[in-house]
């Protein structure tokens, strides 16, 4: 027996001790360290000393309460309104894109070769007092005379809604496409109409790309920050602009890190409780 035969259990590990060293380096020591970095206590001036300042989580809570919702609120609502805008699109591109179907994905990700800063820009041209869209609400009186979008929740969810669009739709053509046409042909076949066949087939088989695409969309939206601050007020403040407040301007580290944590704390539990909606095997499929 070759020493190669001998070791060969070994190769698997090999092979993975590169992406392991990465997660360890990139991930899990700056994760330990904003850990610690939450249960200190003291100053920028003063400097910070290590002390289980646990009552730096209780504070963020009963502080930042209100920012914590409307992050969900906002992440919810755009996730919402990007699975409904997404999936008729990329349903229709998955079965009626022929062979244009590369070209209209194209037209989807463009927007990504723009940098996320300026495309939230965009809509503040989009949305402003005197441009097209405001003009036209106004005309068919969805708007008041003095109505505006720009400094508003509906903004904010807009600006949210169409950066993120793309992580639903990606995933919810991946599967959509290999959906396998002949199903569809069997159930009509089998005097089912194209909306029970919707229902009964397509819906069902594109689950996976339904719970992907939401993570995808609901996940880094709840921790956004760009578009509440350009698109929005105080009043539309999410938890993003908090911490980024708390780091870049008012120099509170433990606070700005116990509120990070309990982000993701959140952001864990609202996925185990949507596991246990869909099932597990939706998220692995």
């Amino acid at each position: 027996m070759t020493v190669f035969h001998r070791y060969r259990w070994l190769a698997p590990t090999l092979l993975l001790l590169p992406g392991l060293a990465w997660l360890a380096v990139f991930f899990l020591v700056p994760l330990g360290f904003l850990g610690y970095q939450s249960l200190q206590s003291g100053s920028f001036l003063n400097g910070y000393s290590f002390s289980w300042a646990f009552s730096n989580y209780g504070d963020a809570v009963g502080t930042y309460g209100p920012q914590f919702a409307r992050s969900f609120l906002y992440a919810g609502i755009a996730t919402v309104l990007c699975l409904a805008i997404a999936y008729p699109l990329v349903y229709w591109i998955a079965f009626r894109g022929g062979r244009w179907k590369n070209l209209f994905l194209v037209f989807i990700v463009a927007p990504f070769f723009v940098s996320y800063l300026v495309r939230t820009l965009a809509w503040l041209n989009i949305l402003a007092d005197e441009g097209p869209v405001v003009r036209v609400l106004r005309d068919v009186h969805i708007l008041g005379p003095d109505g505006r979008l720009l400094a508003t929740a509906v903004a904010v969810v807009a600006g949210i809604t169409y950066n993120f669009l793309p992580f639903m739709a990606l995933p919810l053509y991946v599967s959509l496409e290999q959906i396998d046409p002949r199903l569809l042909e069997a159930a009509e076949d089998l005097y089912a109409s194209k909306r029970a066949a919707f229902v009964r087939v397509t819906l069902p088989l594109s689950a996976p790309g339904i719970v992907a695409g939401t993570l995808l969309t609901f996940i880094p939206a709840a921790g956004d920050f760009i578009n509440a601050q350009l698109l929005g007020t105080p009043n539309q403040k999410m938890i993003g602009n908090v911490i980024q407040s708390q780091y870049l301007e008012q120099i509170d580290y433990p606070s700005a890190a116990a509120l990070s944590f309990i982000l993701m704390a959140l952001i864990l539990v609202a996925l185990a409780l949507y596991a246990k909606v869909v099932g597990t095997e939706k998220l692995t499929g």
